[in-house]
């Protein structure tokens, strides 16, 4: 009888601790049910610098040529994989914004949906000049909807400006900041002006394709606010270990691979001016001089030309506690120099001489830490603001500004026209890249959804290639 009580009261204890910790003992560890908004928001700022640390942009862009291996400067790579930033930074903003029940330890609820607003934002934009249309409303899904439809890049733009002017206008004060926040450090007003700097910059985007739009957009973005100084910059600011390195210092340093050098075009043309960016954009070679690779040469061409005799990235651009530039306060007034000069904004030529001049400015002290230069600089005759080179002028000094932010740059270089590129020669008069392919991985479990995308985009001619036009980037 004692030994049958014993074994009922083991079964029992059993029974109530299987019921109080089955929950626990039936989740799955690698699919997590609950989540903290503070480390959710963390990563994903951690995660923009993604958006530069990669070699494409800028060979397409030539801030930069190819040294031993050219298929990307030769414009080989056709189909582009997008799924990480969905996968990951997108996903995780996509939690917080949907959050029920806040933790306010954590911020408001507004403010921490606020800046995730904001940042999706960022991440999008960047996805659709990329490759145009893409999933938008029926993305972030998971499970629920592997095969989302692709948005239009129009429809995008137009939800992605009400998003920015809505989650500016979202943020609180008074209340407390979005924890997790290594990026502005719990600064609102910078976040207020990081919202209007890329309403401001998306809505340039429309100069060819919409201009009366762009202009209305431009005036709600300055209505918001834009960056004010230097210290409103969005970057990436990256430490002296393996976790959080400079993806350059990776490629130079930690694989030892050498590929890369600052372009012949760059420096043709930064050179001759005395641009005082170019001490750190590019080293020196080994007689001391700034020499930049010729562009888009075939492997064995480039491979032959000894590297003593051409100038690498600067060490600066290339350390492994490098800062990286996002969003800056020159690109702001650079497109506030073009708005007043397109009849966007008031002041005409007198307005965009002064932004023009403070944008260059702007854009030296960024990069070298001082204004030592750029009195004499501005009063070159090729830099020095002139009204009938104006939206030229405007552009190449955007472009110089730009290095290291590839994608952007090319963006820009789409949209204007400027610099003036030649594309790699002996390539088969194969153009530079306008838009990047699909991913092979869409066109296999999503190909409805590709192929209706293709179809669907008249600047792509029916051909998911790199030769097709995104919807703003209209023929000239």
């Amino acid at each position: 009888m004692k030994k049958l009580l014993y074994i009922i009261i083991v079964l029992a204890f059993t029974l109530v601790s299987c019921t109080k910790f089955s929950d626990s003992i039936n989740r799955d560890p690698n699919q997590p049910d609950t989540f903290s908004n503070l480390k959710l928001l963390t990563y994903a700022i951690l995660r923009m610098d993604t958006t530069t640390a990669t070699p494409y942009g800028l060979l397409y862009v030539q801030h930069l040529s190819e040294k031993v291996y050219t298929d990307a400067s030769r414009y080989i790579n056709i189909s582009f994989e997008f799924s990480s930033f969905y996968a990951d930074a997108l996903m995780n903003l996509n939690k917080i914004i949907n959050t029920v029940h806040f933790n306010e330890d954590e911020g408001s609820a507004n403010n921490q949906k606020a800046v995730a607003r904001i940042l999706r934002a960022y991440f999008f934009w960047y996805i659709t000049d990329r490759w145009g249309d893409v999933p938008y409303k029926e993305a972030l899904q998971g499970r629920d909807k592997i095969n989302p439809a692709y948005d239009r890049q129009k429809d995008i733009y137009t939800d992605l400006f009400k998003e920015l002017t809505e989650a500016a206008a979202q943020l609180e004060d008074s209340k407390t900041a979005a924890a997790g926040d290594v990026l502005y450090y719990g600064d609102i007003s910078k976040w207020k002006r990081l919202a209007g700097t890329l309403h401001a910059l998306m809505a340039l985007r429309l100069s060819k394709v919409d201009p009366a739009w762009g202009k209305r957009e431009f005036a709600a973005a300055l209505t918001d606010g834009i960056f004010t100084s230097n210290d409103d910059n969005a970057i990436s600011q990256h430490l002296g270990e393996a976790a959080y390195q400079n993806y350059w210092y990776y490629v130079y340093s930690v694989q030892g691979r050498r590929w890369y050098c600052i372009s012949k075009p760059l420096v043709d043309y930064m050179k001759p001016l005395g641009d005082p960016r170019l001490k750190v954009y590019a080293g020196t070679t080994g007689s001391g001089d700034y020499v930049g690779m010729p562009y888009g040469l075939q492997g064995n061409q480039a491979q032959n030309i000894p590297a003593s005799s051409v100038s690498f990235q600067g060490t600066a651009i290339r350390k492994q506690d490098a800062t990286v530039y996002l969003v800056t306060y020159a690109q702001a007034l650079f497109a506030r120099a073009e708005a007043a000069k397109l009849g966007w904004i008031s002041g005409g030529d007198a307005a965009a001489l002064l932004d023009y001049n403070a944008a260059v400015t702007a854009s030296i002290n960024q990069w070298t830490g001082s204004s030592n230069g750029v009195t004499a600089y501005l009063a070159r005759p090729e830099v020095a603001y002139s009204a009938a080179t104006a939206i030229k002028q405007i552009a190449y000094q955007r472009w110089v500004h730009l290095y290291m932010n590839g994608y952007e740059a090319w963006a820009e270089w789409r949209r204007t026209g400027y610099p003036e590129l030649t594309p790699a020669p002996d390539n088969n008069n194969t153009p530079i890249p306008r838009r990047q392919g699909y991913p092979l991985s869409e066109h296999n479990v999503n190909t409805k959804s590709v192929d209706d995308a293709v179809a669907a985009q008249p600047g792509l001619h029916g051909k998911d290639d790199l030769t097709g036009r995104v919807w703003w980037d209209v023929e000239r």
